[in-house]
C-alpha cells in the first residue's frame, strides 16, 4: 500500500469507532472471527487494545497475516485495518 492510498484511508476511519476490542484472551479465534466479520462487511475498521498494548505491533502483524489484510496505521492503541470486499459490487470504499 503506498502512501496517498494508506493517508487517504487514514483520512476515512478519522469518525469511525473500534468494532473490536482485545482484551484479556488477547488474538484468539473469536477475535479473529469477530474482525473478519467486521472487516468483510465494513472493508475498514478500527480495533482497541485494551490489553496487550506493549504487544500490538506484533499482534497486529499476526492479525493482517491471518486475514490478509493491510494495517493502515497504529494510532495510540488503536489498529487501522482494510481489506478490500472481494464482490466489487458491495465495494463501499473507493481509493
Amino acid at each position: 500500500m503506498n502512501a496517498k492510498k494508506r493517508s487517504k484511508l487514514s483520512s476515512l476511519s478519522h469518525h469511525l469507532d473500534p468494532l473490536v476490542f482485545i482484551g484479556r484472551g488477547g488474538v484468539n479465534d473469536g477475535v479473529i472471527n469477530s474482525i473478519e466479520k467486521n472487516i468483510e462487511k465494513y472493508e475498514l475498521i478500527k480495533v482497541k487494545f485494551n490489553d496487550h498494548k506493549e504487544n500490538k505491533k506484533e499482534l497486529s502483524k499476526k492479525i493482517s497475516e491471518t486475514l490478509d489484510c493491510e494495517v493502515v496505521k497504529i494510532i495510540g492503541h488503536t489498529l487501522i485495518l482494510y481489506k478490500e470486499n472481494s464482490d466489487s459490487e458491495k465495494r463501499s470504499i473507493k481509493v
